[in-house]
């Protein structure tokens, strides 16, 4: 829908941000995946992060409701931050340019939002894993999410749900500030975790956005992502989020930090820093009494103990 007829439409707007750097392959997926929304009420607005591949002339063909801005290379966070203070609607959804939003997104993210109590000011949504072509990938399965709440005790633990397909209210990053362009990862669980220690959060339940897995992601740097999660969560420490004498709860946050670390490292095969995280985060915390909370199953470091052996003994791929 054209920024013209906004006016008349009762509908809230909302405004889709979409960083890209150097992915002009993805961004015309992700662009029309928007243009697919059966939302009448919104605009996207792509923010060009310097990138030195054709981005710009792939955007070319593209009017309103789409907007391009380029700015110098600055990082992810600061070309959020960038999306965020040019969105002209209330709302804000957030879309990497490697992935695709589900033509119902919008609509159900806003009823949401219609249904919910204006402290919400944060919803999240279920995925679905795409390969570089965008088909399906069977094997990537995960245990379905139900609409709930989610608390910052629960963002802590582990992130609940991905920055392509967030929808938040753009009034809160005035309240919390924006994207901390210090982090070059994790920098969205920062954000969510500042967000659900003022207002409240919602996970809608429902699969409405494709993530693309391909060499390139972000996530596949292990060293960084390890770093940066470390950062995040001493912040939410030293800031008090969760009080710290709950030493508990933040032995397990710890723990859980570990285990995650060593899920990324028996990925890039590391078997031996996968081991390694995995047994400090076993020394950390021992016993997770209520795995299933954090989406896992039951024993289920024991089970990627079996799994990073089964891997270690894989050939590596030609």
């Amino acid at each position: 829908m054209s920024m013209a007829s906004a006016t008349s439409d009762p509908l809230p707007g909302v405004s889709v941000v979409i960083p890209a750097y150097n992915y002009a392959r993805f961004l015309p997926c992700a662009v029309e995946s928007c243009l697919k929304q059966d939302y009448p009420n919104f605009e996207v607005v792509v923010i060009d992060d310097g990138s030195k591949d054709d981005t710009r002339e792939v955007m070319a063909k593209y009017g309103p409701p789409v907007r391009y801005i380029y700015q110098p290379n600055a990082g992810l966070s600061a070309a959020r931050n960038s999306g965020i203070r040019e969105a002209r609607f209330d709302y804000v959804a957030f879309l990497d340019a490697d992935d695709l939003l589900r033509p119902t997104h919008l609509s159900e993210c806003m009823a949401a939002f219609a249904r919910l109590s204006p402290d919400y000011a944060l919803l999240g949504c279920d995925y679905a894993v795409i390969d570089v072509d965008g088909q399906p990938l069977a094997h990537a399965v995960h245990a379905p999410v139900q609409p709930a709440e989610v608390t910052v005790q629960q963002i802590l633990m582990r992130t609940r749900f991905s920055p392509t397909g967030a929808v938040a209210r753009k009034a809160v990053f005035d309240e919390c500030g924006g994207f901390d362009s210090k982090l070059r990862s994790t920098e969205d669980r920062d954000m969510w975790i500042r967000i659900a220690a003022r207002r409240r959060v919602w996970h809608v339940g429902k699969v409405l956005i494709e993530i693309r897995k391909h060499g390139n992601n972000m996530s596949n740097n292990a060293d960084r992502m390890k770093s940066n999660m470390a950062a995040v969560i001493k912040k939410s420490y030293d800031a008090g989020l969760v009080p710290r004498s709950r030493i508990c709860f933040w032995l397990q946050v710890f723990s859980y930090w570990r285990y995650q670390t060593s899920l990324i490292y028996n990925g890039i095969r590391q078997p031996l820093r996968a081991y390694q995280d995995l047994f400090l985060s076993i020394l950390l915390w021992p016993w997770f009494l209520n795995p299933a909370a954090n989406g896992d199953r039951f024993l289920f470091r024991l089970r990627a103990c079996v799994r990073y052996a089964l891997q270690a003994l894989k050939p590596p791929a030609s």
